[in-house]
């Protein structure tokens, strides 16, 4: 099968974009969809600019941005260093393993309560709402990555006097598995986005919590903006590891 060049998935990517919002624009237009339900995609540069000029917008941006940076943070490193512990030990891995099937079904939307309860209506409620969710993708990653090791390079690290546990990780783990660990970590900036209207349900300032509250007011094209507003952040976090990962794995071939 032949696969298409970049600049070729560019320029159909971009046809795809336009025909998808010419549609959406004849359909508000023709009344196929209904004005007051859905926005023509002709009336969000106003609506954003409104947000602009109150400074609605970039507060958003600034108080979803603090418990996504932070709630990413903890939730990545915890999980992905569970995950290589439960991957190297195999007490460990039988200890948890209960728990982790049973706490893994439960959604970030179900921990808000407990949020609200321990931590109140702050950052610190919202932050902990998205490590949870950024949690068990980092893990999972993490615990898959290990256990694909091959055998024989911890025969070898050991031929060598890399035996021990440490010797192991250094020399074996973190460097087998580094590629599956940044898989995680990237599938689990797009997670931490989506978390993040769950985690400000409850009040807390930020993107979600202005667009429920313009919602509210039937402001659709408010909702849309801030849709589009998270999509493009995610676009723009995601393009940025690229360039780490890239890095970090650039012994790859």
């Amino acid at each position: 099968m032949r696969t298409l060049s970049k600049r070729n998935r560019l320029l159909l990517s971009a046809v795809g974009l336009f025909v998808f919002f010419g549609s959406w624009e004849a359909s508000v237009r023709t009344g196929f969809l209904p004005s007051g339900m859905v926005p023509a995609p002709s009336s969000l540069w106003q609506a954003w600019l409104d947000e602009v000029h109150g400074g609605f917008w970039q507060q958003a941006i600034v108080d979803s941005l603090s418990h996504y940076s932070l709630g990413l943070l903890v939730g990545s490193i915890f999980g992905a260093l569970l995950g290589l512990l439960c991957g190297m030990v195999a007490v460990v891995d039988g200890l948890l393993e209960g728990i982790v099937r049973l706490l893994r079904p439960v959604p970030g939307l179900a921990w808000v309560p407990f949020a609200i309860l321990w931590f109140g209506l702050n950052t610190a409620g919202a932050t902990f709402v998205i490590a949870i969710s950024v949690f068990w993708i980092n893990f999972y990653a993490a615990y898959a990555a290990v256990r694909s090791v091959d055998p024989e390079f911890y025969e070898l690290a050991a031929a060598f006097g890399h035996g021990s546990f440490w010797g192991r990780l250094f020399k074996v783990v973190l460097p087998a598995s580094a590629p599956g660990l940044m898989a995680g970590l990237r599938t689990g900036l797009g997670q931490g986005w989506m978390s993040v209207v769950a985690a400000e349900l409850f009040g807390v300032p930020g993107i979600g919590a202005r667009m429920m509250q313009a919602s509210s007011l039937l402001a659709t094209d408010v909702v849309v903006v801030y849709m589009l507003t998270m999509a493009l952040l995610y676009a723009l976090t995601d393009f940025l590891f690229g360039f780490v990962s890239s890095y970090i794995l650039r012994w790859q071939p």
